[in-house]
């Protein structure tokens, strides 16, 4: 039977709401946060009331955190032998460690993870942006693969190879740095050049990063998800503006994904304690969805 006009004008209709579906699926993760409008987001990072195991350990990371040691950090990565275990192993092997850097909690990793988890699900984020708040964090492994102490695991995330940003909290701290001195790695630009894109400059090692290496081949979450990883420690970037003479047009899509993000990283740490036991079903069902079995960590 040939189509009539009226069938024509409604399939029309359908393709355009179909359209405007998918529109709304897509930016349905970038939409403002809404579990945190009641908080009190001043007593976050309050990093000058903060302790002194906090400050001792800017410090130390300020003064370490140089060039010659990130390039190592990272031909070591590739070196070592890997560990083998699914991701929930690898947050019960997580949750041992006390963040020394962070002065909002002292909660277990393992209850942070799904109190960013659950935030994002409360708001009704998708899947994928669940699972990255599940998973964020898991790079803090690396504590315990070698790692010299927790100034190269934890912390805010900066670049090296170029001036350190006085953006970064506590800059002071880096003149113990020898970097700071370098008649290169002290300009600017540094090494890098003009708009060269956050994949071509080198971040102060830590879990973030190499989270990131250990996930972009062996998982199945989007660019954003991967991004709001990478990136979720960079608060000199996407907190404070710092950088934006080295990134690119791609990194603004990233930015996007970090700032996103971070809301349900911070302020969910004030949240009510979670139930591993009880939540755990839910999760492992969506790591199924985004991830293999075994994982090399």
């Amino acid at each position: 039977m040939p189509s009539t006009i009226s069938d024509g004008r409604d399939f029309d209709l359908t393709s355009d709401a179909i359209d405007d579906v998918n529109v709304l699926k897509g930016k349905m993760w970038n939409e403002e946060s809404k579990f945190d409008e009641a908080k009190d987001k001043a007593q976050f990072r309050d990093y000058d009331s903060a302790c002194d195991r906090v400050k001792s350990f800017y410090r130390e990371q300020h003064e370490k955190q140089t060039v010659a040691f990130n390039i190592k950090a990272r031909v070591d990565l590739k070196n070592r032998k890997r560990m083998r275990m699914s991701v929930w192993e690898a947050m019960e092997m997580l949750n041992t460690l006390i963040d020394e850097s962070d002065p909002d909690t002292s909660v277990s990793q393992i209850e942070h993870l799904l109190q960013t988890a659950e935030a994002i699900r409360r708001d009704g984020k998708p899947e994928w942006m669940q699972v990255t708040g599940l998973v964020h964090d898991l790079g803090k492994l690396l504590f315990m693969f070698g790692s010299e102490g927790q100034w190269d695991v934890v912390g805010d995330t900066f670049v090296v190879g170029c001036k350190f940003s006085d953006k970064i909290i506590y800059p002071e701290t880096f003149v113990g740095n020898p970097d700071s001195q370098d008649s290169v790695y002290s300009t600017e630009y540094g090494i890098y050049k003009a708009h060269c894109g956050l994949d071509n400059v080198m971040l102060s090692w830590g879990h973030d990063e190499y989270l990131y290496h250990v996930f972009k081949d062996q998982c199945t979450l989007p660019e954003e998800g991967l991004a709001m990883i990478r990136y979720h420690s960079f608060y000199p970037w996407h907190r404070e503006g710092a950088y934006q003479h080295l990134t690119n047009e791609k990194d603004e899509k990233a930015l996007e994904a970090v700032r996103a993000f971070n809301p349900y990283d911070l302020y969910s740490k004030s949240d009510e304690p979670c139930d591993p036991a009880k939540l755990r079903p839910y999760y492992e069902g969506l790591i199924a969805k985004f991830f293999p079995p075994i994982l090399e960590w």
